[in-house]
């Protein structure tokens, strides 16, 4: 039970992670181009437009398309997966555990027992890094913490074994 993670203190939903099933999460972050390329701004609506009107236009040459079967599904990289390095932003867990009114602040605990502060915002950019060169990070994980716009890249802080909202 050591990629086991739990969210808790000032929460409504204590949540618990598991950094080993995050390799098949569609969140997943590919850590070797994520803070090299520049991410692009994206207008919601233009979005949602481009979206709808690509589902409409299957619809009109294709018609109804059916759930997902196993012949269907996306398929993984199973090369990528098994060689690459990735991470998963900590914003949507935070978001999930929902903090409650009077929380101010978010503590990372490594395995060693340092904690590390951040508030609530700040805490929301940062990436949990779950795999190294297509390994867990099993001597030194379960995941590191790298900052949002990937300062630390070289020197994450590593262990982090659990997280508490306060």
């Amino acid at each position: 039970m050591e990629s086991i993670i739990q969210i808790k203190g000032a929460v409504n939903f204590q949540i618990t992670l598991d950094s080993t099933v995050w390799i098949f999460d569609d969140r997943k972050l590919d850590l070797e181009t994520y803070f090299i390329e520049k991410p692009k701004e994206v207008d919601p609506d233009e979005e949602y437009i481009e979206k709808a009107g690509k589902f409409w236009s299957r619809e009109i040459m294709e018609g109804a398309t059916f759930p997902p079967t196993l012949k269907t599904e996306r398929k993984f990289d199973r090369k990528k997966m098994m060689t690459g390095t990735f991470g998963i932003k900590v914003e949507p867990f935070i978001h999930n555990a929902e903090p409650k009114e009077e929380a101010t602040a978010v503590v990372f605990e490594t395995k060693e027992g340092t904690k590390h502060r951040f508030n609530i915002e700040e805490a929301k950019t940062l990436i949990f890094q779950f795999s190294k060169d297509g390994k867990m990070l099993n001597d030194d994980g379960p995941v590191y913490l790298l900052f949002g716009d990937g300062s630390n890249y070289d020197h994450p802080i590593k262990g982090i074994v659990g997280v508490e909202v306060e």
